[in-house]
């Protein structure tokens, strides 16, 4: 569940990491990129319920809140929705994954601070797993930003993956999937 970040916005969406991480798991889990470009957390909020009927997931990656930062809304309007989507996840039996994101220094210090710790507070009051920063090693890097300056290329996409993956895992053995299977070595055969 994201914004144009995990909706492969500029690129052919198959290069796009939530691709990438459905070849990655070579059909051990089933992927539902349910990513809009320019999606907010109320978005998110608003169409998650019918989702989480029509797909029953056990682990839900929640990566929202970029747009709500690049309209300066406020911070408690987005951990509002962040918290409806966190709790009715798993009220539907999903885990949840929270994918955080920063904003350009330019809307001021204490505005980042208030966005960025809405990822934190939520993920330790719900104990929830978290990668702080999804564009970490890709968002200040030449060549892996589109000409935009907000939305990573083809070739940050497997930079993204591996950022977001060492959270992922664990949920995805919980959920019974085999890590060596994940990782891609192969599995033992019988």
């Amino acid at each position: 569940m994201g914004d144009s970040l995990s909706a492969a916005y500029g690129i052919e969406r198959h290069e796009g990491w939530v691709s990438l991480l459905a070849e990655r798991l070579d059909g051990k889990a089933q992927v539902v990129n349910a990513s809009i470009s320019g999606e907010t957390s109320s978005g998110g909020a608003n169409r998650l319920p019918e989702l989480l009927g029509q797909h029953s997931p056990d682990i839900v990656l929640l990566e929202l809140g970029g747009n709500d930062g690049l309209r300066g809304l406020p911070p408690g309007q987005f951990e509002a929705n962040l918290t409806d989507m966190i709790e009715a996840s798993r009220e539907a039996g999903a885990e949840v994954l929270l994918l955080g994101i920063d904003i350009p220094p330019n809307y001021g210090q204490a505005y980042r601070d208030a966005f960025t710790g809405v990822f934190l507070r939520l993920a330790e009051a719900y104990e929830l797993a978290l990668v702080p920063f999804l564009l970490e090693d890709v968002a200040l890097e030449d060549g892996l930003m589109q000409g935009d300056g907000i939305h990573p290329t083809a070739d940050a996409q497997p930079i993204i993956l591996d950022t977001v993956w060492p959270e992922l895992e664990p949920l995805l053995e919980e959920n019974g999937a085999e890590a060596a299977t994940l990782s891609g070595a192969p599995a033992d055969q019988d």
